[in-house]
């Protein structure tokens, strides 16, 4: 055996990715993602919010749980990839897990409202956007009420916000792919896809 010859580690790092999944309340993006992420080997990225975990979240799983002074000092800290305000309450991605796994070559998925996608793509336009939609109306207002997690007003609420989030998604230009969420299965074949492709932007 040559005892000079050693494994090349003088190529190129493996390419990390960035994918960036939004899409309304109720579209089944918890859904899908649950599918997709151990097909894929992404790391899912754990955003952080002020507002209160649902029944069975857990804080670190689901979302990093803060209290508003916490999350705002964050911000002044210039830690958080992005962030906004939605219904009340504060979410955003710390920008430090995201990059660190990037940089060790590995795919990271965010799932994030539309102004964080737009923030996120103002640092980082390399990255994939995929908005997730629902097939009609009447699909969305069923799921939500099957959710069971909100008030009737709340649940009114968030159907009218949702088909201004996908208009101003669509208006932002910053969505590489759209997947509806009809048939589940084929939704989540077509989203492990998109996660697995070897390049970002064609």
């Amino acid at each position: 055996m040559n005892q000079a010859s050693h494994p090349a580690s003088d190529g190129p790092a493996p390419a990390g990715r960035l994918v960036v999944v939004s899409g309304p309340s109720g579209v089944g993006k918890s859904t899908l993602l649950s599918r997709v992420l151990p097909r894929t080997g992404a790391v899912f990225s754990v955003s952080a919010t002020t507002r209160d975990p649902r029944p069975g979240e857990q804080d670190g799983r689901d979302y990093f749980f803060v209290s508003r002074p916490r999350f705002e000092e964050m911000v002044r800290q210039g830690q958080m990839l992005e962030w906004a305000e939605v219904f009340g309450h504060l979410y955003g991605t710390p920008a430090g897990p995201v990059l660190e796994n990037i940089r060790a070559g590995r795919r990271v998925v965010l799932d994030i409202d539309v102004q964080g996608a737009i923030q996120v793509h103002a640092k980082m336009p390399q990255a994939v956007f995929v908005l997730i939609v629902p097939p009609d109306e009447q699909t969305l207002q069923a799921r939500l009420t099957a959710r069971r997690t909100e008030t009737p007003r709340q649940r009114d609420l968030r159907l009218g916000k949702a088909d201004q989030e996908l208009q101003a998604a669509r208006d932002s230009k910053v969505y590489d792919d759209e997947v509806v969420n009809d048939d589940l299965d084929a939704a989540v074949e077509r989203l492990v896809r998109i996660i697995q492709q070897e390049s970002g932007k064609a």
